[in-house]
């Protein structure tokens, strides 16, 4: 998340983000990615961007997004994405295991479209929040 914080407009300030995860069935590190950039957007703490993530993997020969639980379990390789979208940056990328490189460009490219199209959901998720409680969300 350091990625996106403009720190510099809170000088001594600590940020500390903490996620409980009640229930998981998979993409748990995207979900609180997700989640934190949310509650820091709507905290009205000052962003670069919005840091959104999704996990993508390959199983049976086929590319999956944001696999459940079951597909993770599969063992087949995934790739987990954090992504800024104005900035079009990687910030997070986790892989846990082999892909051979055209598979992993394939994956890669299917996860940070995943990217993209939360930080769509999350802009209009704020743009009603704006809408009931006015703050300082319109740059983002």
């Amino acid at each position: 998340m350091e990625a996106c914080i403009l720190t510099h407009l809170m000088p001594r300030s600590q940020i500390d983000i903490f996620v409980q995860v009640l229930q998981a069935d998979g993409g748990t590190r995207s979900a609180c990615i997700n989640a934190a950039t949310l509650a820091l957007a709507d905290a009205g703490i000052p962003l670069r961007d919005l840091v959104t993530s999704c996990s993508a993997g390959y199983l049976n020969s086929t590319p999956l997004l944001d696999l459940n639980y079951v597909e993770d379990s599969a063992g087949g390789p995934d790739v987990t994405v954090g992504f800024l979208p104005k900035l079009d940056k990687v910030t997070l990328l986790q892989m846990d295991s082999k892909l051979p490189i055209d598979t992993f460009e394939n994956v890669m490219q299917l996860a940070i479209e995943g990217c993209k199209a939360i930080a769509n959901y999350i802009r209009e998720a704020l743009s009603e929040a704006i809408a009931i409680k006015p703050s300082g969300l319109q740059h983002i």
